[in-house]
């Protein structure tokens, strides 16, 4: 399937170069441009991640199929669009845990009755999560209780709590590539089903990645584009294509790479892609998009997320970490998974521009 609809590269391309004035079409044929590049970037890192371990695989699949989140974010930090990377940040971190992981736990199950993964490494993610939460929330209670009375302290805030965020992701990799990556390794005795098609060398690996990283970062820069007038015109607000639709496309590759490895038996992989993400997303991601505001864009970005948004990454942190915190999954609890975000994306769907950037 991702074979063929790479036609829509050319197509968005086409579409952007012939019709550029048709937001609406330029919009949707980057938007189904973005999905194979997506997936094969993740079906590349998914190839390098079966030379590396389970731990080392679900970073590497983290790191590229964020690449697509973090240029999509820059192109519309360019653009002055603060409002949609910071809408497309939570929907990443939401979208990795609760439909990523739920889409996985349900796709899994549904093979397997009941899979098995380390819990101790599940809820380390878990908590790293809850801090990068406590992170959003602050700024967010600055802005609203403090910020009119001394303005140029919530974008230091927002700095210093982006570097210390680094400096925490950084030991983290220490920690779970270092000094504990046996809780991430995965069970090497843990029955998997077997590839279906030989692992590619990794030279082939390498130039699928960086074709795909260059292709998406150009496919992008249309889609970016797009965004408002298109939104507009469908009648959608910004928030609601932030989190939910730039989102998924954004995660497209994680999507993929976690869905396989859990129909394969092979959840600590699962776990490591998609909850890895969201924490990648909050604790890298996003701190180094603040970092980046003060040489691009001309307005440094801060920290403070709407409520609405932070009490999305809330909650899903909150259910993230009851289901994946006993070391086990079956399909009820990727419904349920699922189930919240359809619940919020209800909320998000029928909730006006109204709320501040």
């Amino acid at each position: 399937m991702l074979t063929w609809m790479l036609v829509f590269v050319p197509a968005a391309i086409a579409v952007e170069l012939l019709a550029a004035e048709q937001h609406l079409l330029v919009f949707l044929a980057a938007a189904l441009a973005i999905v194979p590049l997506a997936g094969w970037l993740g079906r590349a890192t998914e190839q390098l991640a079966e030379r590396s371990g389970e731990g080392v695989g679900g970073l590497l699949n983290a790191t590229f199929g964020n690449a697509t989140e973090l240029i999509i974010a820059l192109s519309a930090m360019r653009a002055g669009l603060h409002d949609v990377v910071k809408a497309s940040l939570v929907g990443s971190i939401v979208g990795n845990i609760l439909l990523v992981l739920g889409a996985a736990m349900l796709a899994g199950g549904l093979r397997h009755q009941e899979q098995q993964y380390n819990a101790s490494a599940a809820r380390s993610q878990a908590t790293l999560l809850t801090l990068a939460t406590i992170a959003l929330i602050l700024p967010a209670a600055y802005s609203a209780v403090v910020a009119s009375r001394a303005p140029d302290g919530l974008q230091a805030l927002s700095l210093y709590i982006s570097l210390l965020l680094l400096l925490v992701y950084g030991l983290f990799l220490v920690y779970s590539l270092v000094t504990h990556k046996n809780l991430f390794a995965g069970d090497p005795n843990a029955p998997h089903t077997p590839h279906a098609t030989p692992l590619w060398s990794k030279a082939k690996a390498l130039l699928v990645l960086g074709t795909a990283t260059v292709m998406i970062a150009w496919i992008s820069e249309i889609l970016v584009g797009a965004i408002e007038p298109s939104a507009h015109q469908l009648g959608l607000s910004n928030l609601f294509v932030g989190v939910f639709i730039v989102a998924i496309l954004g995660n497209a590759a994680e999507h993929s790479s976690a869905i396989s490895a859990a129909m394969k038996n092979r959840m600590d992989l699962s776990l490591a892609i998609a909850i890895g993400s969201s924490v990648q997303v909050a604790l890298f991601v996003a701190p180094v998009l603040v970092l980046a505001s003060y040489f691009v864009g001309g307005v440094p970005m801060d920290l403070a997320f709407s409520g609405g948004l932070v009490l999305s990454v809330l909650l899903a942190v909150l259910i993230t970490g009851q289901v994946a915190g006993d070391g086990r999954s079956d399909w009820l609890k990727g419904v349920q998974l699922l189930a919240v975000y359809l619940i919020l994306g209800l909320a998000y769907f029928f909730t006006p521009d109204v709320l501040p950037s």
